[in-house]
């Protein structure tokens, strides 16, 4: 069964780690997949491994701190397309610093990416999703909007802000056929965290609190991705999806 079977589906982030396995998961469900990265190179790669598996997929750089940018990004989609079934707002970057000494500069690059960058997108699709008829946005928030560690502060407050934003979009778009949900990750083994989980005392910590007792992979969000981009999931909107292996059960 092709889940997402003529539809366009757009990945924020799209060139590498999460945002490359939904890429992939949901060129393999008859997607054609826009593949939306600041690292050109990264989404062109992506986009090409696509095709040469018989998928169809294209190529997108943007900035989406940019709103130039992503409104060139939906005028392209506007024009080879017409439409837009799918946004995944995966795109995102982290800064771990001790609070009392993030720069306003850290502050403001990591928000304008998190959240400001969801905003952007999710504004500049509306018209192209509401021609869509039943589309759906997938916004990737993180368990850690609601479990804290030190020297995340920036990067959980902007999550929660997503979590926040995307229950608020969930009642606006849902009179013009737009669902909204949320993915909140655990630890997940790609290059944003990879380099603590190499850490051998930070990994056992992080798996004592992970009940699965194991590292989520980039599939294990692409799956639920999937999952809440299809029709499977038309009856769902407003909601958070924890892929986590349970972290979000622990004290």
């Amino acid at each position: 069964m092709r889940r997402l079977e003529d539809k366009i589906a757009l990945v924020t982030g799209g060139g590498a780690g999460i945002g490359r396995a939904i890429c992939e998961t949901f060129a393999r469900e008859g997607a054609h997949v826009v593949v939306a990265d600041i690292d050109g190179d990264a989404a062109k790669e992506t986009a090409e491994e696509i095709v040469k598996t018989n998928g169809a997929a294209s190529a997108y750089t943007v900035d989406i701190t940019d709103t130039d940018q992503v409104k060139r990004l939906m005028h392209g989609i506007k024009e080879a397309h017409g439409r837009l079934d799918v946004l995944v707002n995966n795109a995102g970057i982290g800064a771990r610093a001790d609070f009392r000494h993030l720069s306003d500069e850290e502050w403001s690059k990591v928000w304008s990416v998190n959240l400001d960058g969801t905003v952007r997108c999710a504004r500049e699709a509306f018209d192209l999703m509401r021609s869509s008829g039943k589309a759906s946005i997938v916004n990737l928030s993180s368990v850690m909007s609601s479990k804290h560690t030190r020297q995340m502060a920036v990067y959980s407050a902007t999550k929660g802000a997503v979590s926040a934003l995307s229950r608020s979009l969930a009642v606006e778009y849902a009179p013009y056929g737009i669902r909204v949900n949320t993915l909140l990750p655990g630890y997940v083994e790609t290059a944003l965290i990879g380099r603590y989980l190499q850490n051998p005392m930070v990994a056992k910590a992080l798996l004592t609190q992970t009940p699965l007792r194991r590292f989520g992979r980039p599939q294990d969000i692409a799956n639920a991705a999937l999952f809440l981009a299809s029709d499977e999931a038309a009856y769902i909107t407003g909601a958070a999806l924890n892929v986590d292996g349970g972290m979000q059960t622990t004290l």
